[in-house]
């Protein structure tokens, strides 16, 4: 009895420092994509990490880094309404950028732009569930809000070393960290001066390897732009679904560059450092009707008759100068269906 007791004592802390060990020494050599092992890290010791302390806690590996590109298709088809483009450029990016085979020396860096309500934080969490096994409560990711983290126009010093420390620490402690970046279009001038040298090529300090690192900025800015040119397009006849990417993207880059906001004369469009300019298109009466639908579905419930078209009444405005999109999107129908849910 004695001895049992003393070697299990001895395995109890042999454990804790282990886990202090992989601690302070997290490997930052990382392969990963959908079905491909990671492979021996550090040797045995890997293997050991991952036997261990990693079975309950989350680790930069392929337990807690799912990367599963084909959730997240299935995902963005079934509940992203009217963003044809966006589905087909961001699964083929993504899909691109994690792959093991992969010679990218670079990040993938994406700019998502559109009005309220058309899917661009929706999308953002979407990768994050389908990424990391913890989702958006995932420690390898990083989101900042221009209202809350950088609103001083006279603090860009300050922000500067900030993105910089935090995006360096966040990749040496996974190299396949993602870091969001919300409300561009409020953050002042200059704010990601710092940031255009570490996306760039080979151009993290200290030997890291940021190949992997995932950057995503998402702004307001250029709306009203995509607006006019999909209105223009539909009214010369086009099919929504058959417009393509190459009818924004230049669009998109120049407004970024040249309207008030985090991105206006920035160094990461001057230096090409940008990869994907996604638009998500405004959306039309039908998409919000989808948009019902789901949340009633989410609740469980088969909305009676009318309750669906006194709704839309309630949500919908439609932009002035086309008449043809919801100027709020989806983005107060949780809360409406909610409040119907209840009363009824």
């Amino acid at each position: 009895m004695f001895s049992q007791r003393r070697l299990g004592v001895a395995l109890y802390f042999l454990l804790l420092s282990l886990q202090y060990v992989v601690c302070i020494v997290d490997p930052i050599s990382l392969t990963i994509g959908a079905g491909v092992g990671l492979g021996a890290w550090f040797g045995g010791f890997g293997v050991l990490k991952d036997q261990t302390y990693c079975r309950w806690s989350e680790c930069c590996n392929e337990r807690s880094i799912k990367g599963d590109i084909g959730e997240l298709r299935r995902t963005l088809t079934e509940k992203l309404y009217g963003q044809h483009i966006v589905i087909q450029q961001l699964i083929s990016a993504l899909e691109a950028h994690i792959n093991p085979h992969s010679s990218s020396r670079k990040p993938l860096v994406m700019s998502f732009h559109g009005t309220p309500g058309t899917g661009k934080n929706y999308v953002a969490d979407m990768i994050a569930e389908a990424l990391y096994e913890k989702g958006v409560n995932s420690r390898f990711i990083h989101k900042y809000r221009g209202r809350l983290d950088f609103s001083i126009d006279n603090d860009v010093n300050k922000y500067n070393y900030r993105i910089y420390s935090d995006v360096t620490k966040g990749i040496n402690d996974c190299p396949l960290s993602l870091f969001i970046f919300d409300e561009v279009d409020k953050m002042p001038q200059g704010v990601f001066e710092s940031l255009t040298s570490l996306v760039d090529y080979n151009g993290l300090p200290d030997n890291l390897s940021g190949s992997k690192a995932i950057f995503i900025f998402i702004s307001n800015t250029a709306g009203v732009q995509i607006s006019h040119q999909l209105a223009k397009m539909l009214k010369n006849g086009a099919m929504r679904e058959n417009i393509k990417l190459s009818a924004f993207e230049q669009v998109l880059e120049k407004v970024s560059y040249n309207i008030e906001g985090g991105l206006k004369k920035a160094g990461l469009i001057e230096k090409h450092v940008i990869d994907h300019y996604l638009p998500f298109l405004p959306l039309e009466k039908q998409h919000v009707l989808k948009c019902i639908a789901a949340e009633f579905k989410k609740w469980g419930r088969d909305p009676k008759e009318g309750v669906i078209e006194s709704l839309l009444q309630d949500v919908i405005t439609y932009d002035r100068e086309h008449g043809l999109f919801a100027t709020s999107g989806c983005k107060t129908i949780e809360k409406k269906v909610a409040t119907e849910v209840w009363i009824n």
